[in-house]
């Protein structure tokens, strides 16, 4: 390994020792209170020495975001890759990206949180998320071309079934409805039945 491998490697496990120490933070007592100066002490390093690695405190705050949404995808692409038919993996999929953003406003809101952030902020990575999670959903849409159970422009298709999810994704409007007491859960089956007709299932 030459010196300058070597030295990106090391700079590559020091910048998941800070994500680590980051994220246990973030977790516990959510990212507003979590300061530079802590993760720093907590790795009995200077804060300075934290942006050697980051460049910003918000380029922290988006890296965490990422490894959060990143366990949602792996989640959804695992249920695009299921056998079975299509629109059983899409209700599968709905429902498993609306019980982990529901369970994330009821038992981590400091996570609930950073993601309303992020959402409302309109971070990078949200985008890239929501184009990546429209990829899955026409993916599983061309599946169900092929087998001849819809007949849609998989595309347009992908992108009403990614509208029709956002009520019961977006963590606002998650907060909102359970706040208000309504039955997501039944709200959302609702939205499937009727957008499954509307592509042909």
């Amino acid at each position: 390994m030459s010196p300058r491998t070597r030295t990106e490697t090391d700079n590559d496990l020091w910048r998941e020792r800070i994500l680590d120490v980051a994220e246990e933070h973030f977790r516990r007592i959510g990212y507003q209170k979590t300061s530079v100066a802590d993760i720093a002490s907590h790795l009995g390093m200077s804060s300075a020495n934290i942006y050697r690695f980051f460049p910003s405190r918000a380029a922290i705050n988006t890296a965490i975001c990422g490894r959060i949404i990143g366990q949602t995808m792996q989640s959804a692409d695992s249920i695009a890759q299921m056998e079975g038919p299509a629109h059983e993996k899409l209700v599968k999929l709905f429902d498993q990206l609306h019980k982990e953003r529901k369970n994330t406003f009821l038992h981590e809101r400091p996570v609930h949180d950073l993601v309303v952030a992020a959402t409302a902020q309109n971070w990078v990575i949200i985008g890239a998320h929501n184009k990546h999670l429209v990829a899955i959903i026409e993916t599983i849409v061309n599946d169900g071309i092929d087998t001849g159970a819809f007949r849609v422009d998989a595309a347009k298709a992908a992108r009403s079934l990614m509208n029709a999810l956002i009520p019961f994704y977006h963590p606002v409007l998650i907060e909102q409805g359970v706040r208000h007491g309504e039955d997501t859960e039944e709200g959302l089956h609702d939205q499937i039945s009727f957008i499954l007709k509307a592509i042909g299932a």
